[in-house]
């Protein structure tokens, strides 16, 4: 049995366990719904603002880099206070960043579009910090499928959010905002039910019952309050939470360069806000709905060959998206799927390496640390994804991130971790 919140009876830990995952896949629904919506267009928000493809990707750039800057304090909040209130204070981030985004396009203001874009990045940090949720009170032969389970529910709302984009825009017009702002009112309402979902039940908190359990056993690890600096020193001495750390920075900023510039390859080539929408879904569809999958062969076969596996499908399909014409391809569909499928690949196997090697007293700040190290490196990325689509062109974008991918098939084949979690 589990010591039990004041608030809450005593559960069996199984039911604990069960009640965590029911809750975080449905703030994951939630959250999925807002953030999608708002990916969907925010290159194209961005040019229209500046009227320059060049700085087209600094939008989604900021929102990843303000996704890892809040990682921060929220993993300060997680240390001292648990997963629950670090969860709602991203959300809540999130949701004025919607609101600033909103603004952006009716001042038509780009650095109010950047701010915002930056607090959006909020839900983007408790949407991925979830999957750790998960994995505290999981049994070690079941950690994979847990959190990839969480992962999995983000589908649901990601794919839904871009094909709402068409009806967002009419919506958005018919209250007098620009249509390209329309969205982000639906990533507004999802980030507040989201936060309500969280702060009503995710009780017990998942980190402090796991780590009461861990100090009753002595193998809670040394407390550091959520602290990212000490989290990555926590990293660096293992091998295994290294790896877990290459791979999610790689994958994530591999996946988030060439994905942020998709919607602007699109455009100029005449295809459809709704085309967009469709293949932005098709690429989270592969993000998101074969996780489970990767989660049970991560718990079959250890992080390390899936990380490898990712590796190989990011490889593919940056350089079958290299080889797209400008506009819509049934081969730039297929390659935006696979790039979505390395991803999780990636996410799961890396996370996963993260949480087995780390004691659950360092957790908070180490995964805190790897989010951060995952946010700066794919802001990078992105970034300079608009600059090498402007002055080059997109495929040479994918070529370059296809050397990234083969990093990360690299480390994972050379850099050996404990058996006991690699």
């Amino acid at each position: 049995m589990l010591t039990a919140e004041p608030d809450l009876p005593a559960l069996p830990d199984h039911q604990v366990q069960r009640r965590t995952v029911g809750t975080l896949v449905g703030s994951q629904m939630l959250g999925g719904i807002g953030m999608a919506s708002g990916i969907a267009v925010g290159s194209l928000l961005a040019e229209d603002i500046t009227g320059s493809a060049e700085f087209a990707g600094l939008g989604g750039t900021f929102q990843v880099l303000g996704g890892a800057l809040i990682a921060i304090p929220m993993a300060r909040v997680m240390g001292r206070q648990g997963r629950r209130p670090g969860l709602v204070l991203g959300y809540a981030l999130g949701v004025l960043g919607a609101v600033a985004i909103i603004a952006s396009g009716v001042a038509r203001s780009f650095p109010l579009l950047l701010l915002g874009s930056a607090f959006f990045g909020g839900a983007t940090a408790s949407n991925s910090q979830a999957r750790y949720a998960a994995a505290d009170l999981a049994e070690p032969q079941h950690r994979g499928r847990d959190l990839s389970i969480v992962v999995w529910a983000t589908t649901i709302g990601s794919v839904l959010g871009p094909n709402l984009v068409g009806p967002a825009g009419r919506a958005g017009e018919a209250i007098g905002i620009p249509a390209l702002t329309g969205p982000f009112l639906f990533s507004l309402v999802g980030f507040v039910l989201a936060v309500g979902l969280l702060a009503a039940r995710l009780r017990p908190d998942p980190l402090l019952l796991a780590r009461r359990r861990a100090l009753a056993t002595h193998d809670a690890g040394a407390p550091h309050q959520g602290s990212v600096v000490q989290g990555m020193r926590a990293i660096a001495a293992r091998p295994a939470a290294v790896l877990g750390l290459v791979t999610l920075a790689l994958g994530h900023t591999v996946m988030v360069s060439v994905m942020v510039m998709t919607p602007l390859h699109l455009h100029h080539g005449g295809a459809a806000l709704r085309v967009i929408g469709l293949v932005i879904s098709i690429h989270i569809v592969g993000m998101f709905a074969l996780s489970p999958l990767t989660g049970m062969a991560v718990d079959r076969f250890g992080g390390r060959p899936v990380a490898v596996l990712g590796s190989a499908i990011l490889l593919g399909a940056t350089l079958l998206a290299a080889q797209a014409p400008t506009g819509w391809s049934a081969g730039l569909t297929v390659a935006l799927f696979l790039l979505g499928v390395g991803w999780s690949c990636t996410l799961v196997s890396g996370s996963t390496l993260l949480a087995a090697a780390i004691p659950i007293g360092e957790r908070a700040g180490a995964q805190g640390a790897s989010d951060l190290a995952m946010g700066l490196a794919a802001g990078g990325g992105g970034a300079l994804a608009g600059v090498v689509v402007g002055q080059v062109s997109y495929s040479a974008l994918a070529l370059g991130a296809a050397g990234v991918a083969f990093v990360i098939g690299v480390t994972a084949l050379t850099l050996r971790p404990d058996r006991r979690v690699g």
